[in-house]
């Protein structure tokens, strides 16, 4: 087994080329162009961003999304590209409630019957929204949900496994929202986005290297969870040591996959680690000057964008979900 990681570890994966395209032509049947706005924040060029040069923040506001967050571009994509014969079986996910919505919603435009596991911890708006969505849920702990990913199976679990980040159907999905990012603003100097499993971050560069580009693509994680940092600094992938869990439940994975740091290791330029309060104060900052409702993920992506260390010039920040209970959200932007 241990020869078997290593060379998953060693190989460089990419997603296979026209997978991007052919999602392209498709996920716009469930999701829709998400816009890019300018963050109106007057301190741009203040002290808080510790770059060389003036930096322009835009935000990508995938909470636009028909589920309020980016994961239904790889759910439906996903979705789709099973085979009829499995698809009408039934399909099932892992998600702390995101990724669940976008499943769900792919499964009813199939017509096909879909279960979610759920992370225990999950906000009930979430699960709110994966039920009138029509899928059953089934709670586990974070522990358990996270062997469910790894393992791609679960006891309470049938059908087909639509994992949430790590085939190339989902990422190629995700990658829909990069080509956006580059046709509305071709002078990108860098894109950040939330790193919970890579489906995103990863989608967004395999995009950005796919068209030739030479955006830099970063990883944001909170302090509390940031496997894909501590596998940086190792050099291979890692479990993170210390995890802990935090209202940030968008990003933040207990680890690195094997198949994941394949093609992240080489397609990311890094990974800027926020402190919950930054996370906080970037949620905030969204909410008062763009009107915007962000929840952890998303800020955490803005927090790293203001943190300086994205570098200078036209940064755009993946405000990748809105869901967020209403009450945890007001307490978190007034206190």
């Amino acid at each position: 087994m241990a020869e078997q990681l290593a060379g998953v570890e060693s190989r460089v994966r990419n997603i296979p080329r026209g997978m991007i395209d052919d999602a392209r032509k498709h996920v716009y049947e469930a999701a829709i162009r998400t816009p890019l706005v300018r963050l109106n924040y007057d301190r741009l060029n203040s002290e808080r961003l510790k770059c060389d040069g003036p930096a322009e923040i835009y935000l990508k506001l995938e909470c636009l999304q028909p589920i309020g967050a980016f994961k239904i571009r790889g759910a439906y994509n996903a979705v789709r590209l099973l085979p009829e014969r499995q698809r009408r079986r039934g399909v099932w996910t892992v998600s702390a409630g995101n990724a669940a919505q976008g499943v769900a919603l792919a499964a009813r435009k199939a017509g096909v019957p879909c279960k979610v596991l759920v992370i225990d911890t999950a906000p009930a708006t979430k699960l709110e929204a994966v039920r009138r969505l029509g899928a059953e849920i089934v709670k586990a702990s974070y522990d358990q949900c996270w062997n469910a990913l790894a393992d791609r199976a679960h006891p309470a679990m049938d059908g087909a496994f639509v994992h949430p980040f790590e085939d190339d159907e989902f990422i190629a999905g995700n990658a829909s929202a990069g080509l956006e990012i580059l046709e509305d603003l071709p002078g990108v100097d860098a894109i950040v986005a939330g790193f919970g499993g890579g489906g995103l971050s990863c989608g967004i560069a395999a995009a950005v290297r796919e068209r030739g580009s030479h955006a830099k693509v970063y990883a944001a994680e909170p302090e509390t969870a940031a496997p894909f940092a501590f596998s940086l600094a190792a050099g291979s992938a890692q479990k993170f040591p210390n995890w802990q869990a935090s209202w940030v439940d968008g990003c933040g994975g207990k680890s690195v996959f094997p198949r994941m740091w394949a093609i992240a290791h080489h397609l990311l330029s890094g990974s800027i680690v926020c402190t919950l309060e930054e996370i906080r104060q970037a949620m905030r900052i969204v909410a008062e000057r763009n009107h915007v409702i962000s929840e952890g993920a998303g800020a955490c992506a803005v927090a790293a964008g203001l943190s300086g260390k994205c570098g200078s010039g036209k940064i755009v920040c993946v405000v990748s979900g809105g869901n967020i209970d209403l009450s945890v959200f007001s307490k978190l932007v007034t206190n």
